[in-house]
């Protein structure tokens, strides 16, 4: 075990000071006492990954801030912890720093990470701001902080059953022939132009970053970049035209392109927004500066650039409420833009609506999110066995055939090798069954990790986007998600978060995640069974308790228990 230390602390550089390249280790030799810190370990390396990460010299994965680990001192000291850790021990970290472990037992997760919470009548950005100038905290967004991100496959099925799913409310088919335009190709917002792509219609993605858009191109998500708007809008009339899928990039600040598009009548059919709006600090470019200016304003007087973001936000939202006068279809990606807005006098932000409650909470209703999962071995192939088998467990569900098939044939693994797909309440405890039988028998070569997106049916409170517009009112209520992510505890699930902010922003959501390893062991299969059928379980609960007819038929037919329910008049 010495050696095999010694050799992982050599190959991740530890203790080499900041800035150095991080990989997850792969094979099925452990560096770890057992595959549930190793997988802790390689997940937590994957994130920082340079091929998956967006800044990971700043250990930055993803979404303007969020962040793996709280420095480079604090990442070593996780990599050691988890060497160390035993198989009836706990670690503790806060904020990215581990600081305890504690002596539980072996059905116990073995991480349990918190990140950016903090106390309700202070949680803003200037408080974390504050706190992260001291060293005291980190912005975890989602999936960075809980050492789940699996690049922008991570979101992309999310993003194409949104797509799809509005292509068949408003033109009762998909998106052929129709012009997206949207904004941001980062680690989130990168996922939108093959998804658009994939539901047949045509995007134009506006990101002033050129690195981002190179990135987009050469893994595959963006097809072309145009050298200025009119050829961008050219080339997506002439596609939409021809009925063709197409994905354009342009480079250039979203702020400037929306007023030029309306000066020039051109309207396009969707139009959405899916930059880092809900940091106006880290997150969003102010109309005016080019790049290299607004990264040296904001260091230089981050008041100026913060006020100058947004402003420029309730221009951009102003331009997205004059298109959809004009007739497109308008909808919030869940960045807080609209509330950014509203700070700026945009009183009518919200007249149009999230994505969540627009087209996506139906699927939540049934227990439907983002299942996700990574090969520990770093062979492709064992995904591509998980693909395959799934098809056989789930040949049923059409969608989720098709995406399977096109995810193998245009998504490029970034980092490990990983999939996600959308599967429903009872569907993912059958999935992660399947997938500890095939470690079990030796069909897949290592222990297979899995997770998801904290965005899901029952583990988010945000009034902005997943509970924006509950049936019942009860859209700032956070007990939901805390119920969520200690059930995943009491569940035996391998490690477990729970965040503020996400893609939102501080004080703007509460949110939970877990991830669990299938090793092949009986003791595993209990352990996903039981989180991945609790887990969706939450949301089931949270919806039906909420007075979702959809929910409430799940719950019944599939026997999850709401012992109030009969008392009220649904």
């Amino acid at each position: 075990m010495n050696n095999h230390k010694e050799k992982i602390l050599k190959d991740l550089q530890i203790g080499c000071g900041t800035a150095r390249p991080v990989k997850a280790p792969t094979g099925n030799r452990l560096h770890c006492k057992g595959w549930y810190q190793e997988a802790a370990l390689r997940m937590l390396c994957n994130n920082l990954d340079p091929d998956n990460g967006e800044d990971p010299d700043n250990l930055i994965v993803y979404g303007g801030l969020g962040k793996a680990a709280r420095n480079w001192e604090c990442f070593d000291a996780i990599v050691r912890s988890l060497l160390d850790l035993e198989n009836d021990q706990t670690l503790l970290i806060q904020s990215g720093k581990p600081v305890g472990i504690l002596n539980t037992h072996e059905s116990s997760p073995r991480i349990l990470i918190a990140n950016a919470n903090i106390v309700p009548h202070w949680a803003t950005w200037e408080t974390f701001h504050m706190l992260d100038k001291k060293g005291l905290i980190m912005y975890g967004q989602m999936t960075a902080g809980s050492w789940i991100y699996i690049g922008t496959q991570g979101i992309l099925q999310g993003t194409y059953e949104t797509f799809a799913s509005l292509g068949e409310q408003h033109y009762q088919s998909d998106l052929s022939g129709k012009i997206v335009v949207t904004a941001g190709l980062g680690g989130m917002g990168g996922a939108q132009p093959l998804s658009v792509t994939m539901a047949n219609g045509v995007a134009v993605c506006v990101e002033i970053n050129p690195v981002r858009i190179q990135k987009r191109l050469e893994k595959r998500y963006l097809d072309i970049e145009a050298p200025d708007l009119e050829t961008a809008m050219a080339e997506a009339r002439k596609a939409a035209k021809e009925n063709r899928p197409l994905s354009i990039g342009l480079c250039a600040n979203i702020c400037d392109v929306l007023p030029a598009m309306l000066e020039k009548g051109f309207i396009p059919d969707v139009i959405t927004d899916q930059t880092s709006a809900h940091d106006e600090l880290n997150g969003y470019y102010p109309k005016g500066l080019s790049l290299e200016e607004a990264d040296a304003l904001r260091k230089t007087d981050p008041e100026t650039y913060m006020d100058m973001a947004l402003a420029s936000m309730a221009g951009h939202v102003r331009a997205i409420l004059e298109m959809k006068e004009k007739g497109a279809v308008a909808f919030d990606y869940g960045n807080n833009l609209r509330a950014q807005a509203m700070k700026k006098g945009v009183d009518n932000a919200m007249d149009y609506p999230g994505f969540v409650p627009a087209y996506i909470r139906e699927l939540f209703c049934k227990g439907e999110g983002p299942f996700r999962w990574a090969a520990l071995s770093g062979d492709p192939e064992d995904i591509a066995v998980t693909d395959r088998e799934l098809i056989k467990l789930f040949p049923h569900k059409k969608k989720m055939v098709n995406w399977l098939n096109m995810a193998r044939e245009k998504v490029e693994h970034m980092g490990l090798p990983t999939r996600i797909c959308w599967l429903g309440y009872g569907e993912r405890e059958q999935a992660g069954k399947l997938f500890n039988d095939l470690v079990r028998d030796g069909r897949v070569k290592a222990p297979i990790v899995i997770g998801r997106d904290h965005l899901d049916c029952g583990s988010v409170a945000s009034p902005y986007r997943e509970s924006e517009a509950m049936k019942d009112g009860s859209d700032v209520i956070a007990d939901w998600a805390l119920l969520n992510c200690m059930t995943s505890v009491a569940s035996g699930a391998t490690w477990v978060s729970f965040h503020d902010g996400g893609g939102v922003g501080i004080g703007y959501a509460l949110h939970a995640g877990q991830v669990t390893v299938a090793d092949g062991t009986k003791e595993a299969e209990k352990r996903v069974t039981t989180v991945l059928r609790n887990d969706p379980g939450t949301g089931i609960i949270r919806l039906a308790d909420a007075g979702y007819e959809t929910a409430v038929r799940v719950a019944e037919t599939k026997d999850v228990k709401l012992p109030m329910i009969n008392m009220y008049n649904r």
